[in-house]
């Protein structure tokens, strides 16, 4: 929708789940978008999120309750800044844009666990958006296996039980078995399956990792090479 009420339409051009952004391609000359501005905003700072319900605009007016330095996202996204904002966004806002005290648009607003208000902030959004018009899509890490999380048995902690494996992908090729219990990624241990999914983000192609493996009750560890995770 356009700021005067006229709805054009759009196509999607590329998304990256691992950052929530998507890139639309509006077939329309002369439109003006908001400039993004890539500068840190303090803790305490004012912000507004603006975005849409129903045809008509919507504003939540909040600070922000936390300003840190880059973090991954549970997809294992590479996000510039973690921003949290305290204000409560309906949710068909999520998506719109945040603005600062002066009026610039400093990032993104999303939902993040227990519905916590995110930024995506600009410099992410360039980042990706960039790769996104020029591939449609931002590589990620592929094991080739379906994994699930379990207890080990005798109060061991836990892993990643392998519970399918991809014929063409780069885990049978390092001689991952179904049933193998994955504890251990590079020696640190696996304790939750998010420890995985972090560790598969774009910069993780190509890479070689040391797996620990449980498999009949003994442990061995076994390196495998990341692949790209194939097109959907």
């Amino acid at each position: 929708m356009l700021p005067g009420g006229e709805k054009i339409a759009s196509q999607l051009a590329g998304r990256d789940p691992s950052t929530d952004i998507a890139l639309l391609r509006v077939e329309r000359s002369g439109l003006h978008p908001v400039a993004l501005v890539a500068q840190p905003i303090a803790a305490g700072a004012l912000a507004m999120a603006v975005g849409a319900e129903n045809d008509a605009p919507t504003a939540a007016l909040g600070v922000v309750s936390r300003a840190t330095g880059s973090w991954r996202s549970m997809r294992g996204g590479e996000i510039d800044a973690r921003i949290e904002l305290d204000l409560r966004l309906r949710r068909r806002a999520e998506g719109g844009l945040v603005v600062d005290a002066a009026g610039q648009a400093i990032g993104m607003a999303v939902f993040g666990p227990r519905r916590r208000v995110l930024v995506i902030p600009a410099a992410t959004i360039e980042r990706v958006a960039g790769k996104l018009e020029s591939h449609g899509r931002i590589a990620r890490g592929f094991l080739g296996l379906g994994l699930q999380p379990v207890a080990i048995e005798g109060g061991e902690g836990s892993g990643a039980m392998v519970i399918s494996v991809d014929p063409h992908g780069p885990g049978v090729a390092a001689g991952i078995h179904q049933g193998d219990i994955i504890v251990a990624w590079n020696g640190e241990p696996v304790r939750h399956m998010q420890t995985v999914l972090r560790a598969l983000g774009p910069n993780s192609v190509g890479q070689t990792v040391t797996l620990g493996l449980r498999r009949a009750g003994e442990t061995k560890e076994t390196p495998l090479t990341i692949a790209e995770r194939p097109a959907a």
